[in-house]
């Protein structure tokens, strides 16, 4: 059963805030499967000379992956919310990224997310996702990321 974010707010999914948050709105998510928008703003803290940096787009990525994997610590198996959740979450290894185009301050980019594999131990939780970050119907990035997320 998918979620839809208009119902439920990002930081359930999600332990990052402003300034590092680079998801907007979850517009799917499944066990399985994720897709975000990210609206590209001049004030973000990565923008340089009008465009979003690299290292912005892998933290897209990440942050748009870790949402599928994240919801188990912040929903109970009967799917409801938990209170006062801390998450800590990074990215273990990058095993492949191809950039092919910086977005522009305005443009809006659509990161979607698939999960490879996962381990769960309750605590923490380790995963291999194959991400895709679409600008209109081009594919400006891909890559194949491995986190790493753990109940605080």
């Amino acid at each position: 059963m998918g979620r839809s974010s208009r119902s439920i707010a990002i930081q359930n999914y999600l332990p990052h805030r402003d300034p590092m948050l680079m998801v907007d709105i979850i517009s799917e998510i499944s066990n399985e499967a994720v897709s975000t928008t990210f609206l590209i703003e001049e004030d973000n803290i990565f923008v340089s000379k009008g465009e979003l940096q690299e290292v912005a787009l892998i933290e897209n990525a990440a942050q748009t992956c870790a949402a599928i994997v994240g919801q188990s610590f912040f929903f109970d198996e009967n799917d409801n919310e938990r209170e006062n959740v801390r998450v800590l979450g990074f990215i273990s290894s990058i095993k492949r990224v191809s950039i092919k185009r910086l977005p522009k301050v305005g443009e809006e980019i659509v990161t979607k997310g698939v999960l490879v594999s996962k381990v769960d131990s309750g605590e923490t939780v380790i995963c291999v996702m194959q991400v895709s970050t679409l600008l209109g119907d081009i594919e400006i990035m891909n890559a194949e990321l491995n986190l790493f997320l753990q109940k605080q």
